[in-house]
């Protein structure tokens, strides 16, 4: 649960990064290039036909199509007639069945390219009184499979199908030519077209595609090379997506017995589209065809696959049923190139990692319900399984390469936070022992050189002791310490820190009390603490300014010989923060002082204390100025009110 938490913390530190720092989005574009040229290549079209057909399949039960009828000659017709292929004779006799009851159009989907005796003469002269039964033929396979050779061309038409490179049937061949280069028509065309005759609609070239087929005002869209998931396809010819009808009963189906008997609704029959084809699986007419749900799953009988085929042209042009349609390429690119956008965007606009999760399920599964819609409600098929991993992909991976990045980020800063903190921990103990001891030693190794005596040494011995022993407590003192700026890095500095007049106050009140001898002498104190006008001070500078008011207090007390006057300046002085000490005491030569100096870039005068005010003067874009006299020694710094 900690670290859990502990990556939220990194996730929501990392939304408010500059929008210039591109890299942790990089992954996601590369996510999104490699799938775009994925799907170029090919590389994703089976899983979309898998999609489309598993989309086709949920969609919901339409109504029977009462227009076309099935006579399945199942396994029992066959084991009642004790002989198979079914005789021309009894075909003869289920025509004159069925052509009682006036259907518009019979499709016999059996190959008759050899008589199938006995009954061949009654099967001949039975065909040659009825105009609207069509008969079948292979013009594609090799050697192709003749259609009776005593029936016209207008009533052959040809079973090929187009197979996918998965051996499903996804399309429907509506037109192509044959081995003697004559422009053949597909079995389920010739129904249709002579169902809709009788509607007053008949079969022309298309109005906007010139080379598609159309009756009336409906256009039977094809198929080209790249149409929708299909990626350089064999288009040849004229084809049509294939949208079957749903439901497990799509159409009324009747055994050939049924018919030879008499048992069936005469209603039935009246004005249909009639299919006879083979329903037993010992006949094995089946095609392959995942987008129809059947008994025998990705199987369907020709028949009913004919049904379908049929039945989608005839309810296009009368129902205004929809045919499948897409859309055009560069839409269908820029689909994907759009959704994968959002994904990369999407981390960086959501903060809550468990927020995040649930948009990108509510998304893809808005995805996928659109996708469905549109295919259920119009027909459009679009790119549903690119769409679909390039924005999971890129949700789901690109969070870790984004969470690793601000991890690897976070790591550099706090360890960059612990080396400043150790260095704030050197320089403020350096400051300790700079301000206490090695100012009591320097007063030693001046007065070493005018041969004082034993006995006055010692006492500045003991001084120095005791001071190196104290340097604890004077840490834990300071004006501000390590841990405080630790646990305020990430805040507002005036909302941590007293205001630094007050906090200058309290650092006057301390360093007078230490046992110096420049403070023994003085008797006049002319004090003033005003506020600065210095808002949103960095710690640092904070640190720097206290401890340079520390060491300016502390080089009266060590070096100024006898003084008796100090004037202490701190606040706004003619537009300009000042921080001023002021002492008259007599200049020690061996301070860590020059008898005039002013900052300049640069500078390498005096010793670290001086160097350290001149840095502090840069950063604030203001001047740092000591000046020794035989009257005393000022020593200032002066910053604008709204520093550089």
């Amino acid at each position: 649960m900690r670290r859990l938490r502990d990556m939220g913390q990194i996730w929501h530190r990392g939304q408010p990064d500059p929008p210039l720092e591109w890299h942790p989005i990089l992954p996601g574009l590369l996510v999104l290039s490699i799938l775009v040229g994925a799907r170029l290549l090919g590389l994703l079209q089976g899983l979309e036909w898998k999609m489309l057909d598993t989309l086709l399949r949920w969609r919901p039960a339409e109504a029977t199509d009462e227009r076309v009828l099935i006579v399945g000659i199942n396994e029992e017709d066959i084991q009642r007639l004790g002989t198979y292929p079914v005789p021309d004779g009894v075909l003869a006799d289920t025509l004159k069945a069925l052509n009682t009851h006036q259907p518009r159009a019979i499709g016999i989907d059996i190959f008759r390219d050899h008589p199938v005796e006995p009954g061949h003469a009654a099967l001949m002269e039975t065909l040659a009184t009825m105009p609207n039964v069509v008969a079948v033929e292979n013009v594609g396979s090799n050697p192709p499979v003749a259609p009776p050779d005593y029936l016209p061309s207008e009533q052959v038409g040809f079973v090929d199908l187009p197979l996918d490179d998965d051996g499903f049937v996804r399309r429907i061949l509506l037109g192509t030519h044959g081995a003697d280069r004559g422009f053949r028509f597909a079995f389920s065309l010739r129904l249709a077209e002579i169902y809709l005759a009788q509607e007053g609609l008949t079969l022309t070239n298309g109005s906007r595609d010139p080379m598609a087929m159309q009756f009336g005002d409906t256009e039977l869209r094809r198929v080209h090379p790249n149409t929708g998931g299909f990626v350089n396809a064999d288009a040849s010819g004229n084809q049509m997506l294939l949208n079957p009808r749903s439901g497990r009963i799509p159409f009324r189906i009747v055994s050939l017995q049924q018919v030879l008997t008499g048992d069936v609704n005469p209603a039935w029959i009246e004005n249909a589209i009639v299919i006879i084809g083979v329903t037993a699986i010992s006949a094995k007419d089946l095609i392959n065809s995942a987008s129809i749900a059947s008994n025998n799953p990705g199987m369907v009988y020709g028949a009913e696959f004919h049904a379908h085929a049929t039945s989608q042209i005839v309810s296009a042009v009368i129902d205004d049923r929809p045919l499948l349609q897409v859309w055009p390429d560069r839409v269908e690119y820029l689909w994907i190139i759009l959704w994968g956008t959002v994904a990369i965007g999407l981390i960086r606009w959501i903060a809550s990692p468990s927020r995040y999760l649930l948009i990108l399920g509510l998304i893809s599964f808005g995805l996928f319900s659109l996708s469905f819609l549109l295919l259920w409600q119009w027909g459009w098929w679009i790119p549903l399984v690119p769409t679909l991993l390039v924005f999971t992909l890129n949700g789901l991976v690109l969070p870790g390469f984004y969470l690793y990045d601000q991890t690897l980020r976070s790591r550099i800063a706090e360890r960059q936070r612990v080396i400043e903190e150790r260095q704030r921990v050197i320089e403020q103990t350096y400051n300790a022992i700079h301000n206490g001891p090695l100012q009591t030693l320097a007063l030693l190794l001046r007065d070493a050189g005018q041969e004082i005596t034993w006995a006055e040494a010692l006492p500045k011995l003991h001084s120095m002791n005791q001071e190196l022993r104290t340097i604890y407590e004077n840490l834990l003192t300071s004006p501000l310490s390590p841990d405080d700026l630790a646990s305020n890095v990430d805040q507002p500095v005036t909302a941590t820190l007293i205001p630094l007049h007050e906090k200058l106050c309290e650092i006057y009140t301390a360093t007078l009390q230490r046992d110096f001898p420049g403070f023994e002498s003085i008797s006049l104190k002319l004090v003033n603490f005003e506020p600065f006008k210095a808002v949103d001070l960095d710690p640092d500078v904070y640190l720097a300014l206290c401890r340079f008011f520390e060491e300016a207090l502390c080089n009266v007390g060590k070096h100024a010989i006898n003084p008796t006057k100090l004037t202490i300046s701190c606040g706004v002085d003619n537009s300009e923060n000042l921080i001023q000490v002021i002492d008259n005491g007599e200049f020690s030569p061996g301070s860590d002082q020059s008898s005039t100096l002013k900052t300049k870039p640069g500078s390498k005068v005096g010793g670290r204390g001086t160097r350290q005010a001149e840095q502090i003067a840069r950063r604030l874009g203001g001047i740092f100025q000591r000046n020794s006299t035989v009257s005393g020694t000022s020593c200032e710094l002066r910053w604008p009110v709204s520093p550089s």
